[in-house]
């Protein structure tokens, strides 16, 4: 399976920006997918994640209420839709799939995509 996120960007706090990752390869069994993301000097953390089989989402309390994921069935498409931008915000977001353990843990992944760099200035 192989991941290719874009849509990164520099925006204003209070903006909004938009994340896809495109699955590809064999992509039939791969029923999680997620964003991570990892500021300087900090651990890589969970945002969230969606079930293709069923559309369950599940967020980081820090973001609940400001982004949403989602995913196109057609392209294979997980899309993470983020709102009322915070400095906070300011990462190295990633797309990861195939979790094998819970689905809020970056150990858990089995495939990553390529960072994409998200800025929000204050």
């Amino acid at each position: 399976v192989q991941l290719q996120a874009s849509g990164g960007g520099l925006v204003e706090a209070g903006g909004s920006l938009r994340l896809s990752c495109v699955a590809s390869g064999r992509t039939f069994n791969v029923y999680f997918m997620g964003w991570f993301r990892q500021a300087p000097g900090k651990e890589r953390e969970f945002v969230a994640a969606f079930r293709w089989n069923g559309g369950s989402t599940y967020y980081a309390d820090s973001v609940k209420g400001r982004f949403t994921i989602s995913g196109d069935y057609a392209t294979n498409t997980m899309t993470l839709q983020m709102n009322s931008l915070k400095p906070a915000d300011t990462a190295v977001y990633y797309c990861a799939a195939d979790p094998r353990g819970s689905v809020y843990a970056s150990s858990s992944y089995t495939y990553w995509g390529q960072g994409t760099q998200v800025t929000v200035s204050s």
